[in-house]
């Protein structure tokens, strides 16, 4: 076998200061050395997530260690590995959860956040998932201890993270209600499987979900809103329901009725994904690899797939995506596969 000849120097997205979508601009790196447990992949498909934009606009810092470039999560083939790491990882197609350094050419993760890509899965499908796979599979099954025959209620249902949502709990005989913000998401979420699209603009969401419900309401809201959906969203959970929050974006403050979270047996919970520790992703990774990835290699899900730009274009990435034009995964795409 041929060795692969790394070089010195990648092309990378960086940004010199916080700011808009329009301080993104292609530049030259340093290509990152991994560590004795880590891999380097070279990058064919990079995956855009909410938290990209977070941190490019200079609120979502990369954790102690982490690369300062943007992304999440990549898709490619690993080039080289750290001593710690079994030698049959050299030359694997993989999918990684990274906590940082996707938008560029070359990105280090640790060889346990990684999933395998059979030859005839596409590497730009591949790499629009682990961000939001480890998310859902986490918050909803795990925080939110999602089970056969319950409601789950999702806000934001055309995101990546609405859409992953819904194909996973829809796999798990799990019914759907999604939240949209106009008619034509709405039929998208319907078209992926959402039983009950509501247009929030144009609906009271509590008041739709009471009907639709029989008055019962949902066992899990999984809530990227915060704010004031929180007191509107415990309205609409049964008896027993888990609110699970996983992002603030509108606001970070919430005003409750104790009483009703007592009375009902309410359990309110959220994570965030990303400071979490190696062991805790490689252990996810784990039970994802055991029961949702074969969901994605063997084509019986996969994700939606909204736009795919090139690595010098993330900038109107990110500007599609904080515009809210997005339907499913918008995936930069670095080297090809």
């Amino acid at each position: 076998m041929t060795e692969t000849v790394i070089p010195d120097v990648m092309n990378a997205i960086g940004f010199a200061a916080p700011g808009g979508p329009e301080v993104l601009a292609l530049e030259q790196a340093a290509v990152p050395q991994p560590g004795a447990q880590d891999v380097l992949i070279k990058v064919a498909y990079a995956g855009v997530n909410r938290p990209d934009c977070i941190q490019r606009a200079g609120h979502y810092p990369a954790p102690p260690g982490a690369s300062p470039i943007l992304g999440l999560e990549v898709a490619g083939e690993v080039i080289a590995a750290g001593a710690e790491v079994p030698r049959e990882m050299i030359g694997a197609r993989v999918a990684a959860l990274t906590p940082g350094g996707g938008y560029a050419e070359y990105c280090t993760a640790p060889w346990q956040h990684c999933l395998p890509v059979p030859d005839e899965m596409d590497l730009k499908i591949a790499a629009a998932l682990p961000e939001t796979l480890f998310t859902v599979w986490h918050n909803v099954f795990e925080r939110g201890m999602a089970r056969d025959g319950e409601r789950l209620l999702v806000h934001g249902g055309t995101s990546g993270i609405g859409t992953m949502a819904i194909m996973l709990a829809r796999a798990f005989d799990i019914e759907v209600i999604v939240t949209c913000g106009d008619e034509a998401k709405c039929e998208a979420a319907r078209q992926i499987g959402a039983d009950l699209a509501i247009n929030y603009r144009e609906q009271d969401f509590v008041a739709a979900v009471k009907e639709h419900t029989g008055g019962e309401g949902v066992n899990i809201v999984l809530d990227m809103v915060s704010g004031d959906y929180v007191p509107r969203n415990l309205q609409c959970l049964a008896e027993d329901g888990r609110h699970v929050t996983i992002a603030v974006l509108g606001g970070a403050k919430a005003e409750l009725f104790i009483p009703m979270v007592m009375m009902r047996r309410l359990t309110l919970t959220g994570s965030t994904l990303r400071p979490r520790s190696d062991a805790f992703k490689a252990a996810l990774a784990d039970e994802i690899a055991a029961n949702a990835w074969p969901l994605f290699t063997t084509e019986e899900l996969a994700p939606v797939m909204d736009q795919t730009l090139p690595l010098a274009e993330a900038a109107a990435a990110h500007a599609r995506m904080e515009a809210g034009e997005h339907i499913g995964k918008i995936v930069l795409e670095v080297t090809g596969g």
